[in-house]
């Protein structure tokens, strides 16, 4: 088939799960086009060359602090919104030419959505943040959270309405509350398929908010305790604390080797984690529900902990409890990402096999779900 891959810009999570189902759907024999910006298009262009990969303007979060402000990113998308979207679909003329899509995947990705609907096209959804607003959560969101919840659910409603199914990567099981919806485990790159898991002495630090620069300090308070901090992009050492400069394989190496694992809520690092059988203390990005709930669930499991700050009794705390979560983890078990691509390339023979009937969209295609 011909299909048509949307992958957002922020971040590099998005693109290096959406390069394994890209890879997946060459193997396979179907011709894909990919659409991002940023970081991700450059990944993307160097793994699959630039005639599969087409730059587009993307999305972009402001940050006010560790915080993501919302004012501040409303303001920038609605400033840049309408240019972005003409300048957009110019460039998707210019990389179509003759290639006539069948299908839209999108990684919570609006254009190649839009472009979708505008040729009435099928769309697959493959990402994790639709469960948000496609299952029931199992843990009680605190009064504090919950405006970022409505937030959260709300953008995630509005995104990618009216797909023909949706695949949810999550480490999580939650009751599902839509239809045309299907949880599939995270997607797991091959490297880390790859990877022997050992234990070693160091804690791997995620630092992605690079301004709290009080971090080094911090961690120097548990001087029995070796730390590897990735996210500075620094070679240094600060006694028990080594700021590592950024390297997929030594980063790769290190977290294998981890015996536990100090992030944010980002779900990529998290799954990995999990996958590794790595105990978690994950602290989200404040105002980013979805890391909130990546974090929430940790706990929850008994993966690890979750906290609002990294402090130093904090980290005493979790790393007292390590036996614990490396019970919980040892009972987590994943078949690489075949589940997933079984499920999608179920979906795409029958979007082939229906693609006549397929092709008009319903009424409110538009509208919100």
């Amino acid at each position: 088939m011909k299909i048509l891959y949307g992958v957002p810009g922020e971040g590099l999570g998005h693109a290096t799960r959406s390069k394994v189902v890209v890879g997946h759907l060459l193997a396979q024999g179907h011709d894909v086009r990919v659409v991002s910006s940023s970081r991700a298009y450059t990944m993307l262009a160097a793994a699959f060359g630039k005639q599969r990969v087409l730059e587009i303007r993307g999305f972009h979060l402001a940050y006010n602090g560790l915080a993501v402000s919302k004012l501040r990113t409303a303001v920038l998308t609605l400033r840049t919104a309408p240019e972005d979207l003409r300048v957009n679909f110019a460039r998707y003329r210019d990389l179509l030419g003759g290639f006539e899509p069948e299908v839209v995947i999108s990684d919570f990705e609006s254009f190649s959505y839009f472009f979708a609907k505008l040729h009435r096209l099928p769309v697959v959804s493959i990402d994790n943040m639709q469960i948000i607003s496609r299952a029931t959560l199992n843990v009680a969101v605190p009064r504090d959270e919950r405006g970022n919840h409505q937030l959260a659910r709300s953008i995630v409603r509005a995104k990618l309405p009216h797909s023909r199914h949706y695949f949810i990567t999550t480490f999580f099981d939650l009751p599902l509350a839509r239809e045309r919806t299907t949880l599939v485990p995270p997607i797991i790159r091959p490297e880390i398929l790859a990877a022997t898991p050992s234990a070693g002495r160091h804690v791997l630090v995620y630092q992605s908010a690079t301004t709290q620069q009080n971090l080094v300090p911090l961690l120097q308070q548990l001087p029995d305790q070796e730390f590897r901090v990735y996210g500075f992009n620094k070679q240094e050492s600060h006694g028990n604390v080594q700021l590592c400069a950024f390297s997929e394989a030594g980063f790769i190496a290190d977290l294998a080797s981890a015996r536990a694992v100090v992030t944010n809520g980002g779900f990529s690092l998290i799954s990995e984690a999990v996958f590794l059988h790595k105990p978690i203390c994950a602290i989200p990005i404040p105002a980013q529900f979805e890391q909130w709930l990546n974090a929430a669930q940790v706990q929850q499991m008994g993966f690890g902990r979750h906290f609002e700050a990294i402090t130093a009794d904090n980290l005493r705390a979790f790393l007292y409890g390590l036996p614990a979560y490396e019970a919980a983890l040892a009972g987590y078990r994943q078949q690489g990402n075949e589940v997933l691509f079984a499920h999608l390339d179920e979906q795409l023979r029958a979007i082939r096999e229906e693609q006549p009937a397929a092709s008009a969209p319903p009424s409110d295609a538009w509208g919100g779900e």
